[in-house]
């Protein structure tokens, strides 16, 4: 049996890209947002604002995690944590899920309390104050725009932030809506909006964080067009114990056994199957085991139910 592994096409940047002034900025203007936006909901009781003040500072939360991940995630490899930390970008923006999730049935909880008793709000300070909102997290959504198709934890941040401004945009209009009309019921329904807005944009992220923390293959990747490929290799006359899994956000990684008769293919072989399956997937981290298939000698992973 042969054994070879390679780092081909793995120069970049574990973290996906240096973002601590962005972190920086962002946390900072909106944690000042927060504050702001909790003192006026009181003041204008408008649970409009305190329920974006509330997701606001959830999403301060779920900033400082992907920013502690993204530096974890550049952490080196030790002895006894030979992936290094790079699988923390994984758990937070699953966190950041969770967290955005309970956030939400809070705020509609509070919602539904609001129509059997509505009070009175201030339809001109949620304007003021929710537009001030729009363009804090709209700027912020900005500085995260670059890197949010290919990493997971940066995008999370990112739809956090556009979010935010999608609902202070909302919080906006029923501040008007309030002033033109004197509805006050439209202060919770905007809360509801509110809560299908960050549901909607927050599931898909449970949802691939989930998959990924659990191994499985990444949704960019087609596990059938893997094996496919590696079956069709010269030389090659069977594929099994296949595994393919995320490392972190921005990297996957592969480990499989080739079945070649004529035996080890030399290292060019190894080398441009690394090269091609990092060009044609997206697979940074690639282990492959070489067999020569001798029946004296079957390997215990051959069988297909052995892959899990």
């Amino acid at each position: 049996m042969s054994h070879n592994h390679s780092h081909e096409g793995q120069g970049h940047d574990h973290g996906g890209g240096n973002y601590n002034r962005a972190f920086a900025i962002s946390i900072a203007l909106n944690t000042g947002f927060v504050i702001i936006e909790a003192v006026y909901g009181i003041l204008a009781n408008s649970l409009a604002l305190l329920a974006d003040a509330g997701h606001n500072l959830s999403d301060v939360l779920g900033l400082l995690l992907a920013w502690g991940a993204t530096i974890l995630a550049r952490r080196r490899p030790t002895a006894r944590r030979t992936y290094g930390l790079r699988r923390s970008s994984i758990l937070a923006a699953l966190l950041n899920a969770i967290l955005l999730l309970v956030a939400s049935g809070a705020i509609a909880w509070e919602a539904i309390q609001r129509f059997s008793e509505p009070s009175s709000v201030s339809g001109g300070t949620i304007i003021g104050v929710a537009a001030v909102g729009i363009a804090i997290n709209t700027g912020s959504a900005l500085m995260f725009m670059a890197d949010r198709h290919n990493d997971l934890n940066i995008r999370g941040a990112f739809l956090h932030l556009i979010a935010d401004a999608a609902v202070s945009l909302g919080a906006v209009l029923a501040g008007i809506a309030i002033v033109a009309t004197g509805w006050l019921w439209f202060d919770p329904v905007v809360s509801l909006i509110i809560v299908v807005v960050i549901v909607l944009g927050t599931w898909q992220l449970f949802q691939e964080s989930l998959n990924l923390i659990t191994d499985a293959v990444p949704a960019s990747i087609e596990p059938l067009a893997v094996r496919t490929y590696l079956a069709g290799l010269p030389g090659v006359a069977g594929v099994h114990d296949l595994h393919i899994w995320a490392m972190s956000t921005t990297e996957t990684a592969l480990t499989a056994h080739l079945v070649m008769p004529t035996a080890y293919p030399g290292d060019a072989f190894l080398v441009q199957v690394n090269r091609e399956l990092h060009e044609l997937f997206g697979i940074e981290h690639t282990t492959l085991q070489v067999e020569t298939g001798d029946p004296s000698y079957p390997c215990p992973l051959a069988q297909e139910n052995v892959v899990l």
